[in-house]
């Protein structure tokens, strides 16, 4: 959403509401206008992209800093993102022939370089990647909210609209269930955006295509599994984008509601136009603007209108293949197909690769096939999508005329060849074609990409040490491999020692508690609590309400007591009787010296973490027995 000058729908007053959507309907009309008399380039083929990237410190946590760069860099196609540890990169357009995909991987690396050379006076990192694997819940906090008057507006109407916190349930290999008090929880999401021009005469196949393919792409180059230390999704983004800013409530009957993230509801039949109708039908206005161009008069003059209101509509829908409206340099409207699936790296060349394939088998498969919804259905390639989303390669599609096939199958038998001839057909050197579809194809042979590559090896690491330390190490990993520019099914597996020397002294609670905690409740039976301790292997056991809120403390050494002293009285003895109804415990933003210091002043040997009176956490001496144990393997190997 590029409209800076953008306000809130709820505070603009009725008369500059109302002449918003008057100014949204005349840019529809006029959209209609120019597509029936001819308006449109389509005597050129471009391509683009939009490079999204995360900042991190010295730690490899994320690092605040966008606004600071930007204040001592700030080229035109340098720009910021909703969150202030993210940026933007925008590539100049190519024309889709030759050597378009070289000059624009080498125009890439040059601005990261660049970006990075200034990011580094700020004692700052970049690193390209899907989702940060060391991003925590409290870096996405308001505050880190980018201060800029549209990312203000949006948050704030989204929040009007949902009314209620934001909840994010996902299920992979782990289950993350939290709520989140705003639609920050987007920023987690880095892609790399890739742009097709279209002619309009060819819009509808293409976009068509576009969306049966996306399931299929999306597997191949699934590179964000990872979320708050949970391993989730293949392309973790794809499910966690739809849900943080999702502002539709439930209720007790079936009324269908589209997300405003949204893969689609059907195939296009006749023109653009049908998409942007539709999110004005199904998507109420949450952002106006002070529209200076009357689109209408605009084209009385024979000028090309902005289009400004329904660009400003068209920035709070999110299709994951959106139509984009635009004006070339000669002065004459054009339409671009916005791919937002793929995620961002692992590696430049990693990114290249999945443009040249997604681009390729679009094109080549125009060329082979009339009409994609004489061979599939709608039904099957959003299906298709989901499955992509959620097991990347792993998966088996839903292909043309009903064949089951598996994602690797389907990319070595008839995808690759297909992008081969999308590509030739663009007259694109022979050596990029090897180059960029190679990479692919080793893909596929060797059953690893950046999705796989992350999960074999956070899983591995969670084995040696604790989350934290793991997240921290693979957020390393990926930023040295990253360097040294080989694709992600070349990266070995890393030790945990490789590229990090981990340093816990600034860690919070938040970072180090256990979460995976054993619980009471104060009505429990003593004899149950003292078989429950035994059986988890613990000393100390929360004792919660039904809501969830800390409400005592007991340990072994008071069962012991109350057992060694206990009458011959029948009544029953509970957890209430002995607990410690009024235990110390620490908050999520403590630093772990602080504990540390805490626990060995009062003896303590483990705190509960609350929030408010919520238990959320424990601390307790293991574990710090376990992260002394690792710094006295860090040291003895340096």
């Amino acid at each position: 959403m590029g409209e800076e000058r953008v306000k809130l729908a709820s505070s603009q007053g009725k008369n500059e509401m109302r002449n918003f959507v008057r100014q949204l309907l005349n840019d529809v009309d006029a959209f209609e206008y120019m597509l029936d008399n001819n308006w449109f380039e389509d005597d050129i083929k471009c391509i683009g992209a939009e490079q999204e990237l995360c900042l991190i410190n010295k730690h490899y946590k994320p690092a605040y800093k966008a606004m600071d760069i930007l204040k001592d860099f700030h080229p035109e196609w340098l720009t910021t993102e909703l969150a202030q540890f993210n940026l933007e990169l925008n590539l100049k357009p190519q024309v889709f022939e030759g050597d378009a995909f070289s000059k624009m991987e080498s125009e890439l690396r040059k601005n990261l370089e660049l970006v990075n050379k200034v990011a580094a006076k700020h004692d700052t990192r970049i690193l390209l990647t899907g989702i940060l694997p060391s991003l925590r819940k409290f870096d996405l906090g308001m505050e880190q909210l980018t201060p800029k008057p549209r990312y203000h507006a949006l948050m704030t109407a989204l929040r009007k609209m949902r009314g209620t916190d934001y909840e994010l349930r996902l299920d992979g290999i782990d289950e993350l269930n939290i709520l989140h008090d705003s639609p920050l929880l987007e920023a987690c999401n880095t892609s790399f955006q890739v742009h097709l021009q279209v002619a309009p005469q060819n819009f509808v196949k293409l976009y068509n295509i576009a969306q049966a393919i996306t399931g299929p792409t999306l597997a191949m180059c699934t590179n964000s599994p990872v979320l708050f230390g949970k391993r989730l999704w293949h392309e973790t983004r794809i499910a966690l984008f739809a849900q943080s800013i999702d502002n539709r409530k439930s209720k007790d009957h079936l009324r269908h509601k589209s997300s405003r993230v949204n893969f689609g509801n059907n195939w296009l039949d006749k023109s653009i136009l049908e998409i942007y109708k539709e999110d004005i039908l199904r998507f109420r206005i949450l952002l106006g603007a002070d529209i200076e161009q009357n689109s209408l008069e605009s084209l009385k003059k024979g000028k090309t209108p902005k289009l400004q209101a329904l660009q400003v509509h068209n920035g709070t829908v999110y299709r994951w293949n959106r139509p984009c409206y635009g004006i070339s340099p000669n002065g004459k409207p054009h339409l671009r197909i916005e791919n937002r699936v793929l995620g961002a790296g692992p590696t430049v060349l990693d990114e290249m690769a999945n443009t040249a394939f997604w681009l390729g088998a679009m094109e080549g498969m125009a060329d082979q096939v009339d009409d994609i919804r004489n061979h599939m259905s709608f039904d099957d390639a959003r299906d298709n999508f989901m499955k992509g989303a959620r097991s990347g390669m792993d998966c088996k599609f839903t292909w043309m005329n009903n064949k089951k096939i598996a994602a690797r199958d389907l990319t070595l038998e008839v995808l690759l060849p297909m992008a081969r001839h999308g590509l030739e057909k663009y007259n694109i050197n022979t050596a990029d074609i090897d180059k960029y579809l190679g990479v692919i194809e080793e893909r596929a042979k060797k059953h690893m990409n950046g999705s796989r590559w992350i999960l074999q090896t956070f899983s591995k690491f969670q084995k040696e040490t604790h989350k934290d330390e793991s997240l921290t190490a693979l957020t390393a990993a990926i930023y040295h491999n990253q360097k040294q520019s080989k694709p992600a099914h070349e990266w070995p597996l890393p030790e945990l020692n490789d590229f990090l020397q981990y340093d816990p002294s600034q860690l919070l609670v938040e970072e180090f508690m256990n979460t995976d905690i054993f619980t009471l409740h104060k009505d429990d039976l003593l004899e149950f609590a003292s078989t429950l301790m035994h059986w988890s292997d613990t000393a100390h056991m929360a004792v919660e309400d039904q809501k969830g809120n800390l409400v005592g403390l007991v340990s072994s050494k008071q069962i012991l007591k109350h057992f060694a002293q206990k009458s011959n009285s029948k009544k029953d003895t509970v957890v209430s009787d002995v607990m410690d109804k009024n235990p110390q415990t620490v908050t999520q933003q403590m630093k772990i010296i602080e504990v540390i210091k805490l626990m060995k002043d009062q003896n303590l040997k483990m705190v509960p973490v609350v929030k408010g009176k919520e238990l959320i956490g424990v601390i307790s001496e293991r574990n710090f027995v376990n992260m002394s144990k690792r710094l006295i393997q860090i040291m003895n190997k340096s």
